[in-house]
């Protein structure tokens, strides 16, 4: 079976059955388990699919209207070892009484989990990490409020916005469900879209937070260019020509 043919095979299993496992695209496939994972992400970069928890689910249902969130449960074993890896990395960036602004990402929750309890102020939307950093005296954590969107554990919405506007930070860590050379970050969301739009505006220095299986993507709602960001912290796993561009384009590049 050639590659093109393959794919074509994986994308209409997923749509016939809305969702299938990596194991069982394997032996249907008769390729290995790591050449199906690879598919999937080729697959998902081009907007043909959604990779999931060991497998993927079909995008057929949502074309021409927002998909919903992935579940933050979801979201937090995807990827897990490269989130943690960057995490560790970004926290390298804050120094005692810095303001930071952490967003309701998986990559952030590892970070506030990560943070030493140093005296810091954190702005946050998101639920997780307040409560991760309750534990930790010296840190004071404000919390945005607004709508709660229950997928996520985020506040978003007009409340969460306005909140934002009060405030300005040293630094914003925040991640995105696509970073594309020529569009710039989006989300999969419009409502958290418009949340790190806000994020982005209100801080000194904007660190990107993502995965390697992020670039190239073009996710539903735009955020922001990438010129708008000052550096990324990502995964070795990130294309050779893609570190180039975004270097050349005077954005520190930090792989781990």
């Amino acid at each position: 079976m050639l590659v093109a043919e393959r794919y074509e095979k994986i994308v209409q299993l997923v749509n016939e059955r809305g969702s299938i496992r990596v194991t069982e695209l394997s032996e249907l496939c008769q390729v290995t388990e790591e050449t199906i994972r690879r598919d999937l992400d080729r697959l998902e970069r081009a907007g043909r699919l959604r990779r999931s928890h060991g497998g993927a689910v079909s995008v057929k249902d949502y074309q021409g209207q927002q998909p919903p969130e992935i579940p933050y449960a979801e979201r937090e074993i995807t990827r897990a070892e490269e989130k943690k890896r960057i995490a560790l990395e970004a926290v390298k960036l804050i120094r005692p009484h810095d303001r930071i602004l952490l967003d309701a990402s998986s990559t952030a929750w590892y970070m506030a989990s990560s943070l030493p309890d140093i005296p810091l102020t954190v702005l946050t939307n998101s639920i997780k990490v307040a409560v991760e950093l309750s534990a930790k005296e010296k840190i004071e954590v404000i919390s945005t409020g607004g709508i709660l969107a229950a997928r996520s554990l985020s506040y978003v919405g007009p409340l969460a916005e306005r909140s934002l506007d009060a405030y300005h930070v040293d630094k914003a860590f925040l991640s995105c469900k696509g970073v594309h050379l020529d569009r710039g970050l989006s989300e999969s969301n419009e409502l958290q879209a418009r949340v790190k739009m806000k994020m982005i505006g209100m801080a000194d220095q904007v660190v990107l937070l993502a995965d390697s299986s992020k670039f190239g993507v073009q996710a539903f709602t735009h955020v922001a260019d990438l010129g708008e960001v000052d550096a990324i912290v990502t995964d070795r796993r990130l294309p050779g020509e893609m570190y180039d561009v975004l270097t050349e384009r005077g954005i520190a590049v930090t792989t781990v």
